[in-house]
Parts: structure tokens; C-alpha cells; sequence
């Protein structure tokens, strides 16, 4: 045997090695794609892709290889990604509105692998994941401009859905005609009413007339039906594309900087784990509180004591209860820990309802 066969003998012997640890490695890839979909978590996280590449190129010692290492680590993560993708084709996500509506785009954001399922409404895209008709739902939590959607978190304070992620989408209003529509031919406009409300300045500035319509993409589908060229929509240009209608006119948004924040909901909650702290992981609470004195105050104390920033803080209105609220609260940090259980239960003595509605990374997409 020649020197040349006695090196190609040991590529096939490690090739064969390769190959069984090549199988294990998709197993584990087939079992992320389970815990994804019970969870309705995207496919790809860049900031774990970005950990497990600085972790294991530090097991190579010959720098003259790192480089092709790191491509190769990266080309095995790309290939977990598509079987993981294929294994969820089956996945099914439900949102509110129809195709091109905006709850659609950051469905297909989030999942684009799954299974889109229109619902009139939050409620019944919510009810749709609670009954086990769909695996996630998509829906937005608030708005830059117009704020929080008290629906969506009413649902959370009810419902016994969590939230395992959230994507901000950036919103770009677009005024939307028929053939022959420019924005002087038009004297009406409708859209949602959150969208109306983004859309205010460019909307007095011309002197238009408003209608309400349940959401951006059912406004689009009225005008083409209407076919009149005085009647126009505000939605997305993704919309234009599925009702066939013409852009008039292009980021009409009072605010330039407009971003809806959407939630992924499913029955299971996520606890996400790291080998190091990520200052992206945050947390959701909804809580009321004992009707004594100084119980507000005792509550949130207990929560920066245990070194959570909160970024956001809100009441909301109890159904059939008069003056009696709930508060929503999102803090940053990891809640799955010695510490957070330790909030959580010295949170539950001043609570009178507490729930932990999720946790996740933020921005992952």
C-alpha cells in the first residue's frame, strides 16, 4: 500500500466517523424542531448561532484551519436549519386578518415554513392555538405610534396561551388605489383604526374623509371591489401585490420611525437556557393586586430588588369589573433561575392573580 492509499484508508475511516456523528447530530436537530413547534419558536436564533460558532472554534488548534472550521460549523447549522424547516412544514400558525395584512408579514417572518391560517380577529387566532387547531399564534403587542392593542393583552391576562417570542416589524403605511386613482382623485380613505391614527398628518394635510375597517389588507380587498377611484386604502405595499392594486403614494406614516411589535403564542412555555447571560432574554407578567394600601408599590419594589429593569408598565380595565384593573409588566433578564423563582414566589404573597405569560429573546429573526 502506498503512502497515498495509507492516507486515504484514514480520511475513510474518519469520513465513516463523520458521517454516524453527521445522523446524531440531525436526531438532535429533529428533536429541536419538536420542542420548536410545542413552543412556536422560530428556526434560527443568530445570537445562539453566533455562541455555539465562538464556542466551538476554540476546540481547533492550528489556526490554519479556524477559518474553513467556522464555515464548516456554519454549514452544518444551515443545513439543522432546512431539516428543521422541512420537519415543521406541517406546522400550522394562526393570524389575525387576511394575506398581505400585517400580522400576515410578521407570520411569514417568524414562520416561514409553516402553515398560514386567516382569522377574523385576535380572539379567534387565540382560541385557535388554546383548542389545539393551530400550533402558534401571531399577534401584535403594540404600536410606536398608537401603543399597546388592549385586546391582545386582555387575551393574555385571560387565556392560558405564552409568549416565546416577539419580532418588531417596521410598519410602512402606503396609500393604495384602483387603476386610474392618484391622491388628488381621492376623497375617502380607510384602513384600520390604528392605522388611520399613524397615518393622521397625511391624512388632514389632504383633506381626506375616513372609514374604519377591521384591519389594513380587508381595506385594500374593499377599494379593489368598490373599484372607484375616490376611495383609497392605507396598508402595505404586500398588500397592493395580492388585491391588484396600484401605489399612490409611499411611506405616508405620521412617525418615520414605526414599529409593531408582534408576539409568537403557543400553549407550552419556553424557557430559554444560555451558557453565557444574553441581554436580549426578557420576561412578561400580568398581575392584580391585594386591594390594600401601598400593594402597587410593594409589588413592583419586589421586582427591582431582585435587579430587573422593567420596560414597560401598564394597567388595564377588568372586564365586568368597574374600577378594578389588571397590570401588565415587561422586565428585562432571565426569570428561569434561582432568582426569578424567587420573585415569582414572593410576588404570588402580594399578588391576588400572577401569571408569567412568557419569556424570550428578543429580536431573534
Amino acid at each position: 500500500m502506498s503512502e497515498l492509499d495509507k492516507i486515504r484508508e484514514n480520511i475513510n475511516s474518519i469520513d465513516e466517523q463523520m458521517a454516524q456523528l453527521f445522523q446524531e447530530r440531525m436526531e438532535m436537530s429533529r428533536q429541536v424542531a419538536a420542542f420548536k413547534k410545542d413552543r412556536g419558536l422560530s428556526i434560527r436564533d443568530a445570537e445562539r448561532e453566533r455562541e455555539l460558532i465562538d464556542r466551538d472554534r476554540r476546540f481547533i488548534k492550528d489556526p490554519a484551519v479556524d477559518g474553513y472550521y467556522v464555515q464548516f460549523l456554519r454549514s452544518i447549522l444551515d443545513l439543522s436549519c432546512a431539516y428543521q424547516s422541512r420537519l415543521l412544514n406541517g406546522m400550522k400558525v394562526a393570524y389575525s386578518g387576511v394575506e398581505g395584512a400585517y400580522g400576515y408579514i410578521a407570520a411569514r417572518r417568524m414562520f416561514p415554513e409553516a402553515q398560514l391560517i386567516a382569522y377574523p380577529d385576535f380572539a379567534a387566532a387565540h382560541r385557535a392555538v388554546e383548542q389545539g387547531e393551530a400550533d402558534s399564534a401571531v399577534l401584535p403587542l403594540e404600536n410606536s405610534y398608537a401603543g399597546e392593542v388592549g385586546a391582545v393583552m386582555d387575551l393574555l391576562f385571560s387565556g392560558e396561551l405564552y409568549i416565546n417570542q416577539v419580532l418588531d416589524l417596521e410598519i410602512d403605511h402606503s396609500l393604495l388605489g384602483v387603476e386610474g386613482a392618484a391622491p388628488d382623485t381621492v376623497r375617502t380613505v380607510v384602513s384600520h383604526p390604528q392605522a388611520l391614527r399613524q397615518c393622521d398628518d397625511y391624512i388632514k394635510r389632504h383633506g381626506y374623509a375616513t372609514e374604519t375597517y377591521s384591519n389594513t389588507a380587508l381595506a385594500a380587498a374593499h377599494v379593489r371591489d368598490v373599484n372607484d377611484p375616490a376611495l383609497a386604502a392605507i396598508a402595505s405595499e404586500e398588500a397592493a401585490e395580492v388585491f391588484g392594486l396600484r401605489v399612490l403614494e409611499r411611506g405616508i406614516n405620521t412617525a418615520r420611525t414605526n414599529t409593531t411589535r408582534f408576539a409568537a403564542l403557543s400553549r407550552t412555555r419556553s424557557q430559554p437556557e444560555t451558557t453565557k447571560k444574553r441581554e436580549d432574554e426578557n420576561f412578561v407578567l400580568v398581575f392584580t393586586v391585594q386591594n390594600d394600601a401601598g400593594s402597587l408599590a410593594q409589588t413592583l419594589n419586589i421586582i427591582g430588588a431582585h435587579g430587573y429593569n422593567m420596560r414597560t408598565l401598564r394597567s388595564r380595565p377588568m372586564k365586568g369589573l368597574s374600577w378594578k384593573y389588571y397590570f401588565y409588566v415587561e422586565a428585562e433578564g432571565c426569570v428561569n433561575n434561582t432568582n426569578g423563582r424567587e420573585m415569582l414566589q414572593e410576588l404570588s404573597a402580594t399578588c391576588a392573580k400572577l401569571r408569567l405569560v412568557g419569556s424570550y429573546f428578543a429580536n431573534t429573526i
